[in-house]
């Protein structure tokens, strides 16, 4: 009776094993399903520069933007865009207009969830700014009480100035609808080499946006709508995690 036992209870644990397995097997195989991505060209605005077009004095503002995916997580990108700016100080006043180029690539680190098409990028930039700069006006500075400084109000016009820098960006892009993305991002520029005025320098580099004196480095963000134009669709296994 005793063996009949033990034969009865190994007979069950091996049923036990087996079910369980094939359970594991069936929850594995619902796990693993197909995934279709989107390969195209991507393009849109930036809605931060028509808004500070309307609510500023001094400066307009036009961009445009690009990406192409390359591969699961790498998109080639490009932006073109316009910009002149007014900027007014105590001491000087200067002029800015002029067009500029990004190009690089961004970096997907978004792993999205079945039927997700949201995005976190990385992304390095190289840029290139061909522009003017004319100035309004500015004060002769002196040290001597006894002859007050000279303001000078003829304008001075310089011309084909150019300045290249390097950028990384970090953005943000939600699919609100169906291949419609609305995205914002963070930009920290470092300068590579410019052309400055004689005797002046450039207080505004359109692309760059603003300078600053004893230092390489400028800011910028951008908030943007684009619309994806699928070319063709790639199916991929992906494995949900337990």
């Amino acid at each position: 009776m005793k063996r009949k036992h033990i034969l009865l209870f190994f007979i069950s644990l091996f049923f036990s094993v087996g079910i369980t397995t094939a359970q594991k097997k069936n929850e594995k195989a619902l796990d693993t399903l197909p995934r279709i991505e989107k390969y195209g060209l991507r393009v849109g605005i930036d809605l931060a520069k028509p808004v500070r077009t309307l609510v500023e004095n001094g400066y307009s503002g036009f961009e445009i933007m690009g990406d192409f995916r390359v591969s699961k997580r790498f998109y080639a990108a490009l932006e073109l865009g316009t910009e002149e700016k007014d900027w007014i100080e105590p001491y000087v006043s200067s002029r800015t207009n002029g067009s500029y180029a990004k190009i690089g690539f961004d970096y997907n680190a978004y792993e999205n969830w079945l039927g997700m098409r949201n995005s976190i990028n990385l992304g390095l930039r190289y840029g290139f700014s061909s522009f003017n700069q004319e100035l309004l006006r500015y004060r002769i500075y002196t040290d001597n009480p006894a002859f007050p400084s000279e303001v000078v109000t003829t304008p001075v016009k310089f011309n084909d100035l150019t300045a290249h820098w390097a950028e990384f960006i970090v953005s943000i892009k939600t699919e609100i609808v169906n291949n419609l993305y609305l995205s914002i991002n963070l930009q920290l520029k470092r300068k590579i080499a410019e052309t400055e005025p004689e005797n002046f320098g450039n207080l505004y580099i359109p692309g760059f946006n603003r300078t600053y004196d004893y230092s390489e480095f400028g800011v910028g963000y951008g908030y943007t709508v684009s619309y994806l134009i699928p070319i063709f669709k790639k199916k991929s296994v992906s494995e949900v995690a337990e």
